[in-house]
């Protein structure tokens, strides 16, 4: 009997990297021309090294919003936030560009994985949680063939 596999039941960094690959690879979400130049946030110093972050960036806010509905911008900007550099003095949060959040969240809502949710925020749609779902089936499966030949190779 097969068993029901979902977002949660996978590891968030196999998951991320799973889907930022598949977003890549399907060439639909609209990356700005700007991605190459731009900080992620005001409390950095230099751009992101990896030239593939925002997809990276798109399939973490996608996780995100699958595991808890109703996110927004200042929750995403927050929780993607970091430690603020000020010299002598104690680090303090700073949060992360919204811009780059809202950029993220309409792309991935003209692919239909989000929608806007009535009370404010976003939300997964029905067709998303099936393309998340369908990706997290392929990184068990692949796991479980991994071990497999692994098992093989041993005995």
């Amino acid at each position: 009997m097969a068993r029901s596999v979902t977002v949660k039941d996978v590891h968030s960094q196999a998951f991320i990297k799973a889907y930022a690959a598949h977003l890549k690879r399907s060439g639909k979400l609209q990356v700005p021309s700007w991605t190459e130049y731009a900080k992620t946030g005001s409390y950095k110093e230099l751009c992101p090294n990896d030239p593939d972050w925002f997809y990276v960036r798109a399939a973490a806010i996608a996780r995100h919003v699958y595991i808890r509905g109703g996110v927004g911008v200042g929750a995403l900007a927050k929780r993607h936030g970091g430690s603020k550099r000020r010299g002598s003095r104690p680090n303090h949060h700073a949060n992360d560009s919204t811009n780059v959040m809202r950029k993220v969240l309409q792309g991935l809502e003209k692919l239909g994985i989000l929608e806007k949710h009535p009370d404010g925020g976003r939300r997964i749609t029905a067709a998303g949680q099936r393309d998340l779902d369908r990706i997290s089936v392929q990184i068990v499966s692949a796991a479980d063939a991994a071990a497999a030949a692994a098992t093989e190779a041993s005995a």
